[in-house]
Protein backbone atom coordinates (compact mmCIF):
# COMPACT_ATOMS: atom_id res chain seq x y z
CA UNK A 1 0.00 0.00 0.00
CA UNK A 2 1.66 3.62 -0.93
CA UNK A 3 2.15 5.11 2.27
CA UNK A 4 1.53 8.57 0.82
CA UNK A 5 -2.08 7.17 0.69
CA UNK A 6 -2.41 6.02 3.37
CA UNK A 7 -1.18 9.04 5.26
CA UNK A 8 -2.71 11.40 3.03
CA UNK A 9 -6.10 9.39 3.72
CA UNK A 10 -5.45 9.10 7.43
CA UNK A 11 -5.05 12.60 7.59
CA UNK A 12 -8.25 13.86 5.82
CA UNK A 13 -10.41 10.78 7.85
CA UNK A 14 -9.74 13.07 11.05
CA UNK A 15 -9.81 16.51 9.12
CA UNK A 16 -13.39 16.54 8.18
CA UNK A 17 -16.73 15.59 9.92
CA UNK A 18 -18.79 12.92 7.67
CA UNK A 19 -20.61 12.90 5.42
CA UNK A 20 -18.50 15.46 3.40
CA UNK A 21 -19.42 15.12 0.06
CA UNK A 22 -17.56 17.95 -1.41
CA UNK A 23 -14.07 16.80 0.17
CA UNK A 24 -15.09 13.13 -1.57
CA UNK A 25 -15.80 15.14 -4.84
CA UNK A 26 -12.28 17.04 -4.76
CA UNK A 27 -10.39 13.82 -3.33
CA UNK A 28 -11.79 12.33 -6.84
CA UNK A 29 -10.78 15.22 -8.95
CA UNK A 30 -7.30 15.12 -7.72
CA UNK A 31 -6.71 12.35 -5.50
CA UNK A 32 -6.00 12.00 -2.10
CA UNK A 33 -2.47 13.31 -1.77
CA UNK A 34 -3.22 16.23 -3.54
CA UNK A 35 -6.25 16.73 -1.57
CA UNK A 36 -4.76 16.33 1.83
CA UNK A 37 -2.06 18.68 0.33
CA UNK A 38 -4.66 21.65 -0.49
CA UNK A 39 -6.87 20.74 2.88
CA UNK A 40 -3.39 21.32 4.57
CA UNK A 41 -2.64 24.69 2.92
CA UNK A 42 -6.39 26.00 2.69
CA UNK A 43 -6.28 26.64 -1.00
CA UNK A 44 -9.63 24.60 -1.13
CA UNK A 45 -13.41 26.33 -2.75
CA UNK A 46 -15.59 27.01 -0.13
CA UNK A 47 -17.51 24.18 0.80
CA UNK A 48 -14.30 22.17 1.16
CA UNK A 49 -13.57 24.75 3.47
CA UNK A 50 -16.38 24.71 4.97
CA UNK A 51 -16.02 20.65 5.50
CA UNK A 52 -12.50 20.60 7.13
CA UNK A 53 -11.54 24.50 8.51
CA UNK A 54 -11.95 23.56 11.78
CA UNK A 55 -9.46 20.69 11.77
CA UNK A 56 -7.10 21.40 8.74
CA UNK A 57 -4.23 21.98 11.14
CA UNK A 58 -4.70 18.67 13.06
CA UNK A 59 -1.97 17.05 10.83
CA UNK A 60 -1.41 13.75 12.86
CA UNK A 61 -1.69 11.16 10.48
CA UNK A 62 0.88 8.87 11.60
CA UNK A 63 0.05 9.25 15.05
CA UNK A 64 -3.13 7.79 13.99
CA UNK A 65 -2.47 5.14 12.46
CA UNK A 66 0.29 3.85 14.94
CA UNK A 67 -2.48 4.09 17.29
CA UNK A 68 -4.93 2.17 15.48
CA UNK A 69 -1.70 -0.88 14.87
CA UNK A 70 -1.92 -0.75 18.67
CA UNK A 71 -5.07 -1.48 19.17
CA UNK A 72 -5.00 -4.05 16.21
CA UNK A 73 -6.76 -2.03 14.04
CA UNK A 74 -5.81 -0.93 10.15
CA UNK A 75 -6.89 1.67 7.75
CA UNK A 76 -8.46 0.54 4.75
CA UNK A 77 -8.88 3.10 1.64
CA UNK A 78 -10.50 3.30 -1.80
CA UNK A 79 -6.86 2.24 -3.41
CA UNK A 80 -6.58 -0.86 -1.63
CA UNK A 81 -7.79 -4.46 -2.51
CA UNK A 82 -9.85 -4.78 0.68
CA UNK A 83 -12.20 -1.67 -0.38
CA UNK A 84 -15.99 -2.89 -1.11
CA UNK A 85 -15.73 -0.85 -4.32
CA UNK A 86 -18.66 -2.65 -6.02
CA UNK A 87 -20.76 -2.21 -3.28
CA UNK A 88 -20.05 1.18 -2.48
CA UNK A 89 -20.80 2.37 -6.13
CA UNK A 90 -24.01 2.87 -4.95
CA UNK A 91 -22.84 6.17 -2.92
CA UNK A 92 -21.90 7.54 -5.97
CA UNK A 93 -24.62 6.37 -8.33
CA UNK A 94 -26.53 7.99 -5.18
CA UNK A 95 -25.82 11.77 -5.59
CA UNK A 96 -26.49 12.65 -2.27
CA UNK A 97 -25.10 14.24 0.41
CA UNK A 98 -26.75 12.49 2.72
CA UNK A 99 -25.43 8.92 1.03
CA UNK A 100 -21.56 10.20 0.79
CA UNK A 101 -19.20 7.87 0.34
CA UNK A 102 -16.56 7.29 3.00
CA UNK A 103 -13.07 8.72 2.49
CA UNK A 104 -11.87 5.48 4.05
CA UNK A 105 -12.47 2.98 6.87
CA UNK A 106 -10.85 2.15 10.23
CA UNK A 107 -11.24 -1.58 10.83
CA UNK A 108 -10.44 -4.38 13.53
CA UNK A 109 -10.54 -7.94 13.10
CA UNK A 110 -9.14 -10.67 10.69
CA UNK A 111 -11.75 -10.51 8.13
CA UNK A 112 -11.88 -9.01 4.71
CA UNK A 113 -13.98 -6.06 4.49
CA UNK A 114 -14.55 -6.72 0.89
CA UNK A 115 -15.06 -10.44 1.00
CA UNK A 116 -17.45 -10.50 4.24
CA UNK A 117 -19.80 -7.41 2.66
CA UNK A 118 -20.33 -9.21 -0.83
CA UNK A 119 -23.39 -11.39 0.85
CA UNK A 120 -24.06 -9.63 3.78
CA UNK A 121 -27.90 -8.26 5.36
CA UNK A 122 -28.05 -5.83 8.18
CA UNK A 123 -30.44 -6.57 10.73
CA UNK A 124 -31.10 -3.34 12.84
CA UNK A 125 -33.83 -2.16 14.91
CA UNK A 126 -35.03 -0.45 18.63
CA UNK A 127 -32.62 0.13 21.51
CA UNK A 128 -35.33 -0.60 23.63
CA UNK A 129 -36.30 -3.80 22.67
CA UNK A 130 -39.16 -5.91 23.62
CA UNK A 131 -38.30 -9.39 24.07
CA UNK A 132 -39.75 -10.36 21.54
CA UNK A 133 -37.82 -7.98 19.10
CA UNK A 134 -35.02 -9.68 20.78
CA UNK A 135 -35.78 -12.86 20.25
CA UNK A 136 -37.02 -12.46 16.26
CA UNK A 137 -33.16 -10.38 15.98
CA UNK A 138 -31.29 -12.80 17.32
CA UNK A 139 -33.53 -15.94 15.13
CA UNK A 140 -32.86 -13.61 12.00
CA UNK A 141 -28.97 -13.41 12.91
CA UNK A 142 -28.35 -17.13 13.67
CA UNK A 143 -30.29 -18.30 10.75
CA UNK A 144 -28.47 -15.92 8.24
CA UNK A 145 -25.19 -16.62 9.32
CA UNK A 146 -25.70 -20.89 9.77
CA UNK A 147 -25.94 -20.13 5.64
CA UNK A 148 -23.20 -18.01 4.57
CA UNK A 149 -24.56 -14.43 5.30
CA UNK A 150 -22.51 -11.76 6.81
CA UNK A 151 -24.86 -9.84 9.42
CA UNK A 152 -23.99 -5.99 9.98
CA UNK A 153 -25.67 -4.08 12.49
CA UNK A 154 -24.16 -1.56 14.98
CA UNK A 155 -23.62 -3.33 18.38
CA UNK A 156 -25.88 -0.72 19.91
CA UNK A 157 -28.34 -2.28 23.19
CA UNK A 158 -31.33 -3.93 21.96
CA UNK A 159 -31.77 -4.99 18.35
CA UNK A 160 -28.05 -4.54 16.99
CA UNK A 161 -26.68 -6.78 20.12
CA UNK A 162 -29.38 -9.52 19.43
CA UNK A 163 -28.52 -9.88 16.36
CA UNK A 164 -24.41 -9.94 16.80
CA UNK A 165 -25.13 -12.26 18.82
CA UNK A 166 -27.42 -14.71 17.08
CA UNK A 167 -24.67 -14.62 14.29
CA UNK A 168 -21.46 -15.55 16.97
CA UNK A 169 -24.03 -18.11 18.23
CA UNK A 170 -23.31 -20.22 15.51
CA UNK A 171 -20.18 -19.10 14.68
CA UNK A 172 -21.08 -16.99 11.47
CA UNK A 173 -19.29 -14.04 10.52
CA UNK A 174 -20.64 -10.29 11.65
CA UNK A 175 -19.78 -6.83 11.30
CA UNK A 176 -20.27 -3.73 14.09
CA UNK A 177 -20.33 -0.55 12.66
CA UNK A 178 -19.39 2.32 15.02
CA UNK A 179 -20.14 6.26 15.60
CA UNK A 180 -16.60 5.86 17.36
CA UNK A 181 -13.21 5.10 16.74
CA UNK A 182 -12.56 1.11 16.71
CA UNK A 183 -10.06 1.51 19.69
CA UNK A 184 -13.39 2.86 21.68
CA UNK A 185 -15.79 0.41 23.50
CA UNK A 186 -19.44 1.86 22.90
CA UNK A 187 -21.58 1.09 24.73
CA UNK A 188 -19.41 0.19 27.65
CA UNK A 189 -21.92 -2.80 28.23
CA UNK A 190 -20.92 -4.36 25.29
CA UNK A 191 -17.00 -4.36 25.79
CA UNK A 192 -17.11 -8.26 25.87
CA UNK A 193 -19.20 -8.46 22.50
CA UNK A 194 -17.46 -6.25 20.38
CA UNK A 195 -14.43 -8.42 21.90
CA UNK A 196 -16.09 -11.48 19.97
CA UNK A 197 -16.81 -9.41 17.07
CA UNK A 198 -13.28 -8.27 16.48
CA UNK A 199 -11.77 -11.91 16.93
CA UNK A 200 -13.71 -13.35 14.21
CA UNK A 201 -15.07 -10.40 12.22
CA UNK A 202 -14.96 -6.79 11.82
CA UNK A 203 -15.57 -3.85 13.90
CA UNK A 204 -16.31 -0.97 11.36
CA UNK A 205 -15.65 2.99 11.71
CA UNK A 206 -15.00 6.16 9.73
CA UNK A 207 -13.92 7.57 12.56
CA UNK A 208 -10.20 7.98 13.63
CA UNK A 209 -8.77 6.39 16.74
CA UNK A 210 -10.20 8.24 19.89
CA UNK A 211 -13.20 9.54 18.09
CA UNK A 212 -15.85 10.19 20.65
CA UNK A 213 -19.59 8.88 19.83
CA UNK A 214 -21.97 11.63 19.02
CA UNK A 215 -25.37 11.90 18.55
CA UNK A 216 -25.39 12.85 15.12
CA UNK A 217 -22.78 10.04 14.09
CA UNK A 218 -25.09 7.57 14.96
CA UNK A 219 -27.19 8.62 12.25
CA UNK A 220 -24.67 9.18 9.99
CA UNK A 221 -22.51 5.70 10.57
CA UNK A 222 -26.04 4.37 9.24
CA UNK A 223 -25.51 4.71 5.79
CA UNK A 224 -22.49 2.53 6.38
CA UNK A 225 -24.59 -0.02 7.75
CA UNK A 226 -27.39 -0.05 4.66
CA UNK A 227 -24.31 0.40 2.45
CA UNK A 228 -22.03 -2.97 3.42
CA UNK A 229 -25.27 -4.81 3.18
CA UNK A 230 -27.05 -6.27 -0.01
CA UNK A 231 -30.57 -5.76 2.02
CA UNK A 232 -31.64 -4.36 5.37
CA UNK A 233 -34.23 -5.63 8.29
CA UNK A 234 -35.87 -3.37 10.28
CA UNK A 235 -37.07 -5.71 13.47
CA UNK A 236 -38.47 -2.76 15.46
CA UNK A 237 -38.38 0.77 15.16
CA UNK A 238 -40.08 3.63 16.42
CA UNK A 239 -41.60 6.45 13.97
CA UNK A 240 -38.45 8.17 14.06
CA UNK A 241 -35.41 6.52 14.72
CA UNK A 242 -32.20 5.80 13.66
CA UNK A 243 -33.41 2.06 12.13
CA UNK A 244 -35.86 4.29 10.37
CA UNK A 245 -32.77 6.35 8.83
CA UNK A 246 -30.51 3.32 7.85
CA UNK A 247 -33.68 2.07 6.11
CA UNK A 248 -33.94 5.13 4.52
CA UNK A 249 -30.24 5.51 3.23
CA UNK A 250 -30.68 1.59 2.22
CA UNK A 251 -33.76 3.24 -0.05
CA UNK A 252 -30.89 5.74 -1.06
CA UNK A 253 -28.62 3.06 -2.40
CA UNK A 254 -31.38 0.69 -3.98
CA UNK A 255 -30.99 -1.83 -1.23
CA UNK A 256 -33.61 -4.49 -0.50
CA UNK A 257 -35.73 -3.29 2.78
CA UNK A 258 -37.11 -5.47 4.92
CA UNK A 259 -39.31 -4.84 8.10
CA UNK A 260 -40.61 -7.83 10.48
CA UNK A 261 -44.28 -7.04 11.87
CA UNK A 262 -45.29 -6.83 15.66
CA UNK A 263 -48.10 -6.36 17.36
CA UNK A 264 -50.55 -3.73 16.14
CA UNK A 265 -50.62 -2.45 20.21
CA UNK A 266 -46.65 -2.34 20.42
CA UNK A 267 -45.06 1.12 19.50
CA UNK A 268 -41.68 -0.70 19.02
CA UNK A 269 -43.40 -1.94 15.79
CA UNK A 270 -45.09 1.30 14.71
CA UNK A 271 -42.10 2.20 12.59
CA UNK A 272 -41.82 -1.64 10.75
CA UNK A 273 -45.42 -1.35 10.10
CA UNK A 274 -45.15 2.37 8.50
CA UNK A 275 -42.36 0.65 6.27
CA UNK A 276 -44.09 -2.34 5.22
CA UNK A 277 -47.33 0.43 4.19
CA UNK A 278 -44.86 2.13 2.05
CA UNK A 279 -43.20 -0.55 0.62
CA UNK A 280 -40.86 -2.28 2.08
CA UNK A 281 -41.09 -6.10 2.05
CA UNK A 282 -42.55 -7.82 5.04
CA UNK A 283 -40.32 -10.79 6.72
CA UNK A 284 -40.89 -13.26 9.59
CA UNK A 285 -37.96 -15.74 9.44
CA UNK A 286 -34.30 -15.87 7.47
CA UNK A 287 -35.34 -18.17 4.94
CA UNK A 288 -37.86 -15.17 3.66
CA UNK A 289 -34.96 -12.32 3.91
CA UNK A 290 -32.37 -14.59 1.92
CA UNK A 291 -35.19 -15.09 -0.85
CA UNK A 292 -35.13 -11.37 -0.78
CA UNK A 293 -30.98 -11.01 -1.38
CA UNK A 294 -30.49 -14.08 -2.97
CA UNK A 295 -30.04 -14.11 -6.60
CA UNK A 296 -33.29 -14.39 -8.75
CA UNK A 297 -34.23 -18.31 -7.81
CA UNK A 298 -31.76 -18.93 -5.42
CA UNK A 299 -33.09 -19.69 -1.43
CA UNK A 300 -36.86 -19.59 -2.05
CA UNK A 301 -38.88 -19.67 0.62
CA UNK A 302 -41.34 -22.54 1.72
CA UNK A 303 -44.44 -21.36 2.73
CA UNK A 304 -45.14 -22.40 6.18
CA UNK A 305 -48.14 -25.29 6.38
CA UNK A 306 -50.28 -24.39 9.40
CA UNK A 307 -52.30 -27.53 8.88
CA UNK A 308 -48.67 -29.34 9.03
CA UNK A 309 -48.87 -32.25 12.19
CA UNK A 310 -52.73 -31.63 13.27
CA UNK A 311 -53.81 -35.17 14.98
CA UNK A 312 -57.22 -35.08 13.29
CA UNK A 313 -55.38 -34.92 9.16
CA UNK A 314 -57.00 -37.80 7.17
CA UNK A 315 -60.31 -38.43 9.40
CA UNK A 316 -62.84 -39.57 6.84
CA UNK A 317 -66.26 -37.52 6.91
CA UNK A 318 -68.04 -39.17 9.77
CA UNK A 319 -64.85 -39.82 11.95
CA UNK A 320 -64.42 -35.81 11.87
CA UNK A 321 -68.30 -35.08 12.73
CA UNK A 322 -68.25 -37.07 15.74
CA UNK A 323 -64.80 -35.52 17.10
CA UNK A 324 -66.22 -32.24 16.41
CA UNK A 325 -69.15 -33.27 18.45
CA UNK A 326 -67.25 -34.07 21.55
CA UNK A 327 -67.09 -30.90 24.13
CA UNK A 328 -63.06 -29.54 25.05
CA UNK A 329 -63.83 -30.77 28.09
CA UNK A 330 -66.05 -33.67 29.69
CA UNK A 331 -67.64 -36.96 28.40
CA UNK A 332 -70.37 -37.61 26.58
CA UNK A 333 -72.56 -41.51 25.75
CA UNK A 334 -73.26 -42.65 22.45
CA UNK A 335 -76.66 -41.50 22.12
CA UNK A 336 -75.73 -37.46 22.92
CA UNK A 337 -72.79 -37.75 20.10
CA UNK A 338 -75.25 -38.81 17.50
CA UNK A 339 -77.94 -36.28 18.30
CA UNK A 340 -74.96 -33.63 18.29
CA UNK A 341 -73.36 -35.08 15.30
CA UNK A 342 -76.72 -35.84 13.31
CA UNK A 343 -75.43 -39.12 12.52
CA UNK A 344 -77.06 -42.35 13.50
CA UNK A 345 -75.97 -44.26 16.27
CA UNK A 346 -74.62 -47.49 14.66
CA UNK A 347 -72.48 -44.63 12.38
CA UNK A 348 -71.43 -42.96 15.15
CA UNK A 349 -70.10 -46.47 17.14
CA UNK A 350 -68.04 -47.37 14.25
CA UNK A 351 -66.21 -43.68 14.62
CA UNK A 352 -65.75 -43.97 17.78
CA UNK A 353 -63.82 -47.21 17.25
CA UNK A 354 -61.67 -45.72 14.62
CA UNK A 355 -60.83 -42.81 16.72
CA UNK A 356 -59.99 -44.78 19.69
CA UNK A 357 -57.40 -47.04 17.73
CA UNK A 358 -55.91 -43.17 16.62
CA UNK A 359 -55.72 -42.07 20.66
CA UNK A 360 -57.81 -39.65 19.86
CA UNK A 361 -60.46 -40.45 22.23
CA UNK A 362 -60.81 -42.77 25.67
CA UNK A 363 -64.40 -44.50 26.97
CA UNK A 364 -64.67 -43.81 30.36
CA UNK A 365 -67.45 -45.52 32.68
CA UNK A 366 -69.95 -45.58 29.42
CA UNK A 367 -68.98 -42.49 28.47
CA UNK A 368 -66.71 -41.35 25.59
CA UNK A 369 -64.09 -38.27 25.54
CA UNK A 370 -61.28 -36.64 23.71
CA UNK A 371 -58.02 -37.48 24.75
CA UNK A 372 -55.10 -34.56 24.46
CA UNK A 373 -52.77 -35.25 21.25
CA UNK A 374 -49.51 -32.82 20.60
CA UNK A 375 -49.37 -31.94 17.13
CA UNK A 376 -46.47 -34.14 15.33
Amino acid sequence: MNEQILLARAYLSRVAEPPAPALAELVAQVGPVEAAARVLDGRVDEPVARETGARREVHRPAADLDAAAAAGARLVVPEHPEWPAEAFAAFDAAGSAQVAPPLALWVRGPGRLDELCGHAVAVVGARAATSYGAHVAAELGSGLADRGCTVVSGAAIGIDGAAHRGALGVDGATVAVLACGVDRVYPASHELLLERIAASGLVVSEYPPGGVPGRHRFLVRNRLIAGLAVGTVVVEAGLRSGAQRTASDALSLGRAVMAVPGPVTSAMSVGCHRLVRDGALLVTRSDEVLEAVAPIGAHLADPPDPERGRPTDGLDAPAALVHDALPARGARDTRWLALESGMPIGAVRVALVGLERRGLVEHCEGRWRRRVVEAG
